[in-house]
């Protein structure tokens, strides 16, 4: 055996933590910088800095860049330790990571200069679309290359999710993002109408589905049983929350076109799907909180621990709301107001955030040869800090939309509108400003995250683990 293989390759896991930060940060800073611009209409300056060109750039960079870093970051590290082998690939291993910086850079330079395909969470065009997919081919490669060359039998459950995110991505990438280039900034879809509507909302709901869900549910499957020192509650249960999640979320995306031109049927099905989509979901939280049956107790001083149980308790809340929202009669109120923002961030803040500071906090010590982070206080305040910014957006964004949506439908006895949309903006206005401070409370914790990090991070060792030979009965 090499000098290398005796060792993980943690280099790359250091790397991806790092900007997991750095990332966060930035898309947490545009996310802040729109929310205040709808409270303060004079902060839209000119036509590279106004809401609509930094919107994409805000989901793109939350999304792919700290969600995405994040990913690599994990599912290195993870299927690494479970297969006892270091890293398969090679030079495709640094590719993965300069190529999704070069992907992420390419974004936030081309999208507040307007270059867009207009596809939600798909806008970027086709030249970056075509390194997108030649990055994800490496990265999968890599990680099904580690898993071929594993030193036990069996695959633990965090890989299936990290595996199945992998493959699904590849597909829904590949086939929604089908364009036909006319320019180096400018392409066409090759779909047309309610078809391309359809592709999109498949992608866009399995981007949700398989990015944001299946694979931070393969961190949560490996790091809340290592923080906590206990197996998973039921592996018997994760088997099963794996196959019902990964069949399921497939069909659900047709509950974002409800109204709309789609077929009755079609939106009926996707209706059906996401409510089935429930159980499965809970299964899996429920897998993740029980984990702690017999070490309740640690959550009462370990601060990691509080991050990735709370990101479970925001998991199960909005897979229970976006089943509800998806009822034609609940999305009949909901649809285009704020409560689907509400929605969304009390699973891309509660649960996609958090699980992955949790996992960052437990990955960075132990990434530069240190026992802790430099300050466990520090990581409390955070907690604190990121929870209460998130109840705030979250609560404000549901009262604001439910108040919109009964606006938008109230009418007086002759028939005509009771209120004119104007004033159903100047309702909204107040709930906005609560929102700006949720996300203001929300970035300043990840930047005493970054402060922490760089501190943990001075005159540490950045030596790799040594690769622990199976034990016999793992075999």
């Amino acid at each position: 055996m090499s000098g290398t293989q005796t060792t993980y390759n943690d280099k790359v896991v250091r790397q991806f933590a790092v900007m997991t930060v750095i990332w966060g940060i930035v898309g947490m800073l545009v996310g802040v910088i729109i929310a205040a611009q709808l409270v303060w209409p004079e902060l839209n300056y000119g036509p590279w800095l106004a809401y609509g060109r930094l919107r994409p750039l805000h989901t793109n960079a939350v999304i792919f860049a700290f969600g995405g870093c994040a990913l690599f970051a994990t599912s290195y590290w993870c299927v690494q330790r479970t297969s006892h082998a270091r890293l398969w690939g090679g030079p495709l291993i640094p590719f993965t990571f300069w190529g999704w910086q070069l992907v992420i850079l390419l974004a936030a330079l081309s999208l507040p200069l307007g270059f867009t395909t207009g596809k939600e969470y798909a806008e970027l065009e086709w030249p970056i679309d075509i390194l997108i997919t030649l990055v994800w081919v490496s990265y999968g490669l890599v990680f099904f290359g580690t898993i071929a060359k594993r030193t036990v039998s069996h695959i633990y459950v965090a890989n299936w999710f990290f595996g199945s995110m992998i493959i699904a991505v590849a597909l829904l990438h590949l086939v929604n993002s089908a364009a036909v280039p006319v320019s180096l900034t400018r392409s066409f879809s090759v779909y047309s109408g309610v078809q391309d509507a359809m592709i999109q909302w498949w992608y866009g709901h399995n981007a949700v589905g398989f990015f944001l869900t299946a694979g931070f549910l393969g961190m949560m499957y490996y790091f809340v049983p290592k923080q906590a020192g206990r197996p998973v509650y039921s592996y018997r249960l994760s088997v099963v929350h794996f196959w019902a999640l990964i069949f399921t979320y497939m069909w659900a995306g047709p509950h974002h076109l409800h109204y709309t031109a789609l077929p009755d049927w079609t939106q009926s099905v996707g209706m059906l799907f996401s409510l089935i989509l429930l159980a499965p979901s809970w299964g899996g939280m429920i897998n993740g909180i029980m984990t702690l049956s017999g070490a309740w107790h640690k959550l009462r001083d370990d601060p990691i621990l509080k991050f990735l149980i709370t990101s479970l308790s925001f998991y199960g809340m909005s897979t229970f709301e976006g089943p509800m929202m998806s009822i034609k009669t609940v999305n009949a109120l909901s649809h285009y107001t704020d409560w689907t923002v509400g929605h969304v961030h009390s699973g891309a803040l509660g649960w996609v955030a958090m699980v992955s500071i949790g996992s960052m906090y437990y990955l960075l010590p132990r990434l530069f040869g240190k026992s802790e982070m430099y300050s466990t206080a520090l990581v409390t305040v955070h907690f604190w800090i990121a929870t209460i910014g998130t109840v705030l957006y979250i609560a404000s964004m549901w009262i604001a939309g439910v108040m919109q949506g009964l606006m938008w439908r109230a009418v007086n006895a002759d028939g005509t509108l009771a209120y004119s949309f104007v004033e159903s903006v100047k309702g909204s206005y107040p709930f906005w400003a609560i929102r700006w401070l949720g996300g203001v409370l929300f970035l300043s914790g990840m930047l005493i995250m970054a402060y922490n990090m760089f501190k943990t991070m001075a005159g540490g060792n950045t030596k790799d683990a040594p690769v622990i030979a199976p034990a016999a009965h793992h075999a």
